[in-house]
């Protein structure tokens, strides 16, 4: 695609921000080229009338980073029907990829065997990767119910979003004890440990305790422990959502009540397990833990992550323990969080030590309790583009020159969704 295959109505918001951001007309540009970017370069609509994306640099599609990538447009889909259409066709292909295999986190556009097919674990031509991880099944369903309150339209809530929902609430029923119940083992010979799970492929053993396990985390990088604390929480935002939905749109009862009785069983998992004492910092949530005492102490960039409490919908951003968490993962306390010439903020041990995401950054934003700090995050987010005027993964704390993945969709539109708000432009929902 080139600018001129650009729709109305992306031209428009552009406009409207570039009218708004007129005294930083540096982020106003970087707005204009991170908006456009996902739609020009990762989408594709097939022959089926369903919509692939590719994450950027990856021909593969990633449930979650196909969601995330496509969520600025949803303010377009009251009343542009072409982005309607759109993003229901994402809608419709990742669920059907959830039904093909709940477990898998990356799917090729066919069935070409593309991917990681030498992985240890159930392999299919379709599927690129099978990193069994919570969120992968979260994002299509918060895209189904955001896409419905955003257009008021219920055409994409259909037969098979209602097998998804099923299928994904059974997953979820069986991990919750993952040990006696579960068939996902994943094992990747000759990796490096982040990429494989341990007691071959099983993953380190973890007792119930009512939340749901998880093989990886939204980084796709191993768990210590199996409950995630971040995706756990998710989880129960979109079991509100399954519940709303098959009470509301399908008058099913029997759907509504077991989304009700699985979000109550891993909420208290939560709030019983994922909360402890912090010396500094007193009660906050940990990123992982196992049920028997043993915790995980940070927080990863990539979303689901503890930064990103408010911004999923699992409690508010002035809940004191969040603020509590929040203080801990923005200090020296959390392992990956950097602090450097160039900038200070969250990255991964899926990156280089020192490397922060602007994933992380445009969180930070998004999840501010004040004016003052969200405008010093973009300030850091315009001074770290290393003049390419786009998001990256990861760059140096002290030389942003230095960076990952120069074609990186998801950074580009977190980017965008925090200039959008920053403008009054954000997404605006029929709740």
């Amino acid at each position: 695609m080139n600018d001129t295959a650009l729709p109305q109505s992306i031209k428009d918001m552009i406009a409207q921000v570039q009218q708004k951001m007129a005294h930083r007309p540096k982020l106003a540009a970087m707005f204009e080229k991170c908006f456009s970017n996902t739609y020009q370069t990762t989408i594709k609509r097939l022959q089926d009338g369903t919509t692939f994306i590719i994450t950027g640099d990856i021909p593969a599609m990633w449930l979650r980073d196909s969601a995330c990538q496509i969520r600025p447009y949803l303010s377009l889909a009251r009343e542009d029907e072409h982005f309607y259409e759109l993003i229901s066709g994402l809608v419709e292909r990742q669920l059907q990829f959830v039904l093909l295999d709940p477990y898998a986190n990356a799917f090729n556009e066919e069935e070409n065997g593309h991917g990681h097919q030498s992985d240890q674990t159930e392999m299919h031509p379709h599927v690129w990767e099978r990193k069994y991880e919570i969120d992968s099944l979260c994002y299509p369903l918060q895209l189904s119910y955001l896409l419905w309150k955003a257009s008021g339209r219920t055409d994409h809530l259909n037969e098979t979003f209602l097998a998804a929902a099923g299928t994904i609430i059974d997953v979820w029923i069986t991990e919750q004890d993952h040990e006696a119940n579960s068939p996902y083992t994943f094992e990747r010979p000759g990796a490096p440990a982040i990429d494989s799970l341990t007691r071959e492929g099983k993953g380190s053993f973890a007792e119930p305790t009512g939340m749901t396990w998880s093989g990886f985390r939204p980084s796709d990088d191993a768990c210590v422990y199996g409950y995630l604390v971040p995706s756990n929480m998710f989880a129960t935002v979109v079991l509100g959502y399954i519940k709303q939905i098959a009470e509301e749109v399908f008058s099913d009862t029997a759907l509504a009540q077991r989304a009700h009785d699985l979000c109550e069983q891993i909420e208290g998992g939560i709030e019983s397990y994922g909360i402890t004492e912090h010396e500094q910092y007193g009660s906050i949530y940990v990123y992982e833990t196992d049920g028997m005492g043993h915790n995980h102490f940070m927080d990863d960039a990539n979303v689901p992550s503890l930064l990103s409490i408010p911004y999923l919908g699992y409690r508010d951003v002035h809940d004191p323990i969040y603020q509590n968490t929040r203080r801990f993962i923005l200090s020296k306390e959390n392992p990956y969080y950097y602090e450097g010439k160039a900038a200070s903020g969250i990255g991964s041990p899926h990156t280089p030590e020192g490397y922060i995401w602007h994933i992380a950054l445009a969180m930070q934003g998004l999840t501010a309790s004040s004016r003052e700090e969200r405008e010093k995050i973009l300030d850091i987010l315009e001074a770290t583009d290393a003049d390419t005027g786009v998001m990256h993964e990861g760059f140096s704390a002290d030389n942003p020159y230095e960076f990952t993945r120069p074609w990186f969709s998801w950074a580009n539109a977190l980017f965008s969704e925090l200039v959008m708000e920053e403008c009054g432009l954000g997404l605006q929902l029929n709740v």
